[in-house]
């Protein structure tokens, strides 16, 4: 008898998230089999990265990053993507119900089992990112119960994005400290402490198509430059392993460190 497969959910706030955050488990889980489905929140329209005198204002820059992004969901084997038209830099300003509302619909219709979300932090306090994972786990909540056309659904673990020590160091070394300014404050990376981060996923063998994923976007290459330019030892560190910290799970806990996102679920047979 077949099982359904396994479904994996990745909601993000812009283009390049997918790639620069969530890459090595998309890639790596749709080679093993898992439905991997990817919803972007924002179309980047305001992340222009180079002359200014040679944007191509917002709607157009939508448009190019829209293609960027449905190419490099592609490279990394996501079945379904989703992208919603929030304003970029104004997530966190959007209607909440119907942002909620919105997710929810594609949670009940998709029933994904695992969804990933950026951290509280946002990862450096990007107000994009923070509003994502909270309209996110609200969303989770939401889909719980029935919108009176479609049937409930529960998912079973939320996991949120948890940026290593490790990978904050190699991070700031290439591209120095990254800081965002927000309400007139400093916001800086935040790094989880070894011993919160509760999944650990290796994604070595899927380092090429991360590569080319990122990439994909043409159009944040002048910020990726240092990226592109530093040696291959560092770079593949950095994309070896990713961690995670699992907000909720139904089906396993304990302090044992998780090597697979799909913990406590039997795997389906890979079909070859």
């Amino acid at each position: 008898m077949n099982q359904d497969p396994l479904k994996l959910m990745c909601i993000l706030a812009h283009p390049d998230d997918e790639s620069l955050g969530t890459g090595g488990i998309l890639a790596r889980y749709a080679d093993e089999g898992v439905h991997t489905s990817l919803i972007t929140a924002t179309r980047g329209q305001r992340g222009w990265q180079g002359d200014e005198a040679d944007n191509p204002g917002q709607k157009a820059l939508a448009q190019i990053r829209e293609a960027e992004l449905r190419a490099a969901a592609a490279v990394l084997g996501v079945q379904e993507l989703i992208l919603l038209d929030y304003m970029d830099g104004e997530l966190d300003k959007a209607e909440w119900k119907t942002a909620v509302s919105q997710i929810a619909h594609y949670i009940r219709r998709i029933q994904p089992h695992v969804v990933v979300t950026f951290d509280p932090y946002g990862s450096y306090g990007h107000p994009d990112h923070i509003a994502i994972s909270q309209i996110a786990a609200a969303a989770i909540v939401a889909a719980s119960s029935s919108n009176g056309t479609q049937p409930p659904h529960q998912v079973d673990k939320l996991y949120y994005l948890a940026d290593t020590a490790e990978f904050a160091h190699i991070y700031e070394s290439v591209f120095g400290e990254l800081v965002m300014t927000v309400d007139a404050r400093e916001r800086r990376i935040v790094s989880w402490p070894d011993w919160a981060i509760t999944t650990k996923i290796e994604t070595n063998a899927y380092q090429s198509q991360i590569w080319e994923a990122i990439t994909c976007h043409r159009t944040q290459l002048p910020s990726f430059e240092a990226l592109m330019q530093m040696p291959t030892a560092q770079r593949q560190r950095l994309f070896a392993r990713q961690g995670f910290y699992r907000v909720f799970s139904l089906v396993n806990g304990g302090r044992e460190i998780e090597k697979d996102l799909f913990a406590g679920f039997s795997k389906p047979q890979k079909v070859l």
